[in-house]
């Protein structure tokens, strides 16, 4: 396999790995004490650091470089 598969195969099993830590801490926080609207907080915060997520791998992995 050469570098650039690797990194694309790395980069999808990154973001699986932090994407299900993030949604899951989010979701116990919503579902536990804290509710639904004082989760949202942090729902919205792990929903941006998602997409920063996906779009580093997508600028880093997929996007044409002159």
């Amino acid at each position: 396999m050469n570098d650039k598969s690797l990194r694309k195969i790395n980069g999808l099993i990154g973001i699986a790995l932090l994407g299900t830590f993030t949604v899951g801490l989010a979701h116990s926080i919503a579902t536990g004490f804290a509710g639904f609207l004082g989760g949202l907080p942090v729902i919205i915060i792990v929903l941006l650091v998602l997409a920063m997520a996906c779009y580093d791998y997508w600028n880093d992995c997929w996007r044409t470089k002159d």
